[in-house]
């Protein structure tokens, strides 16, 4: 679709849930209907609201030098794993 509408050119990497929440229905909604339609597309890792992400932004910090033992530096690090295995199936 981004491909069609925006630039025929484009190399779609992957794609990530961020700000997930598994109490919502729209998150659980959002999740299922990509993995639906773009599976081999879409993360394993998914980036879950959290607390200390927002305060690091507002500290203009990463995650991982506001709190690298937070959740949300848990999710960032596995991603960088996830992106570095994907990289190399490429």
């Amino acid at each position: 679709i981004v491909q069609k509408l925006y630039n025929p050119e484009i190399d779609i990497y992957g794609l990530l849930l961020t700000m997930y929440d598994s109490r919502l229905r729209l998150s659980n909604q959002v999740a299922e209907e990509l993995n639906k339609h773009f599976k081999e597309l879409v993360f394993n890792t998914i980036i879950y609201r959290n607390t200390k992400l927002s305060e690091a932004s507002s500290y203009s910090q990463n995650i991982l030098q506001f709190d690298i033992n937070s959740k949300g530096a848990d999710d960032y690090i596995e991603l960088a794993k996830e992106f570095l295995i994907r990289n190399q199936e490429r």
